[in-house]
């Protein structure tokens, strides 16, 4: 079958080992930022079918026009390192200044329009610039993230009392020099003038260091935490009982490698030459898969059983979504 082309999606796709799967969107929501979304191996999308998705936030060194620069560390890069992330992640790239919280909801809503997202576990992973988006972020849409973690960042919401009704985990390095602790402090500070604060963890790591704090993106108990959280559930609860030290991120990569993802990567064109202005799909070659149409089915269906979406099947079989489809006949998802 041809490769398709349009001027609307502009995505590179790296095929991990076991089903995993990374895709660039570039100058695909308007208004939005640049972003990856990853998609964890198909076993870990049998188990359920809706998938509970992460946004990570990079840091001042991330800013850019290179979505590559957003695996340079983090959770794809942890991926990358042998760390198993059993959730969806999205991942935007600031292109410089501060993180906008609109613009990162624009991206969550294309992912969760075009992804299987269970809406109760939407969460939000920040360092740095990227600690003060969280922040920023999750006061502004309270009501749509589970719970987040902002780690050596600040805060400069129109509000602060928003983040007091979501589970958030603040940690901070006490020998951070390029943003000092107290700047996470400042944030504290804010919440309980808003009042009470049931569902704040606040970690100060002695003698942890800016650079020394990103090692909490490779240990599995930052993303575990995350995992314990539920929109829907009452009161919305913070879960406790989790601490990092130190040492936990001393010995942060003890466990990598050990079955590290064997990778292969597919790319055509490059980042730094694409202006904003431009919306060019970069066509990859995949192994065709195909799928029987069976008597009930719909493209709705179909796509939610092969986790895709009915815009991709389109797109992959040259219909529309208004298209009748017949029993027997096959349909490629892939």
């Amino acid at each position: 079958m041809k490769h398709l082309t349009t001027l609307l999606l502009c995505f590179l796709t790296f095929h991990f080992a076991f089903g995993q799967q990374l895709e660039a969107y570039r100058n695909t929501v308007q208004g939005g930022y640049n972003f990856w979304v990853y998609t964890p191996p198909e076993e870990v999308m049998q188990q359920n079918q809706l998938q509970p998705l992460i946004i990570f936030l990079h840091g001042h060194s991330l800013c850019g026009k290179n979505l590559d620069k957003v695996r340079r560390y983090g959770p794809l890069h942890a991926i990358q390192m042998g760390r198993k992330i059993n959730a969806m992640i999205l991942a935007p790239q600031n292109s410089g200044g501060a993180w906008k919280p609109e613009k990162i909801f624009k991206d969550l809503e294309f992912v969760k329009n075009n992804y299987p997202i269970d809406t109760n576990r939407i969460y939000v992973f920040g360092m740095s610039l990227g600690g003060y988006g969280t922040i920023d972020f999750v006061s502004a849409y309270p009501d749509h993230i589970a719970a987040a973690i902002a780690m050596c960042g600040g805060g400069n919401p129109k509000s602060y009392c928003g983040l007091n009704e979501v589970p958030l985990w603040i940690m901070h390095g006490t020998a951070d020099r390029d943003v000092p602790v107290s700047q996470s402090q400042k944030v504290i500070n804010q919440m309980e003038r808003c009042g009470d604060t049931p569902r704040l963890l606040f970690t100060k790591l002695p003698g942890v260091t800016h650079g020394g704090l990103a090692k909490a993106f490779y240990i599995s108990m930052p993303y575990e935490w995350l995992l314990t959280h539920r929109l829907d559930t009452p009161d919305r609860p913070v879960t406790k009982g989790y601490e990092i030290s130190p040492s936990d991120l001393k010995n942060a990569y003890s466990d990598l490698h050990r079955n590290t993802p064997s990778i292969k990567v597919v790319s055509q064109g490059n980042d730094d030459v694409a202006s904003d202005n431009e919306s060019v799909e970069k066509e990859i070659s995949v192994t065709p898969k195909y799928y029987t149409i069976k008597k009930g089915d719909t493209l709705s269906k179909i796509a939610q059983k092969n986790h895709t979406t009915v815009s991709k099947l389109c797109k992959l079989n040259n219909i529309k979504s208004t298209s009748i489809i017949r029993e027997g006949k096959r349909l490629r998802v892939r």
